[in-house]
């Protein structure tokens, strides 16, 4: 099944961000090339491409596993977690519908 999981960034961490996120990104791409990724990325803080000093809001990842406690398991060993980028996860079920 399809988990959204979203990351809620704290205040003042994109530097932690920066510094965490090619390990971060590692991970997202074994989820990709096991055919388990939907989609996964920052939200940024201001209405910007590019939000500069401003940063991210947090991060939106929706991949597939066993279950909720797989999904949970998965997101609580990520990096921005460990580094303290995330101030709060919220992992749950999701059905993809469209495209």
């Amino acid at each position: 099944m399809w988990y959204a999981i979203e990351g809620h960034d704290g205040d003042n961490v994109l530097h932690k961000r920066l510094d965490a996120r090619a390990e971060h990104l590692a991970r997202l791409m074994q989820l990709r090339d096991a055919g388990r990724l939907l989609l996964a990325g920052p939200c940024p803080a201001i209405d910007a491409e590019d939000p500069g000093p401003a940063g991210f809001s947090g991060s939106i990842v929706i991949a597939e596993f066993d279950s909720l406690e797989d999904a949970r398991q998965w997101a609580n060993a990520d990096p921005y977690l460990a580094a303290g980028v995330y101030a709060r996860l919220d992992v749950r079920p999701f059905k993809p519908v469209l495209p």
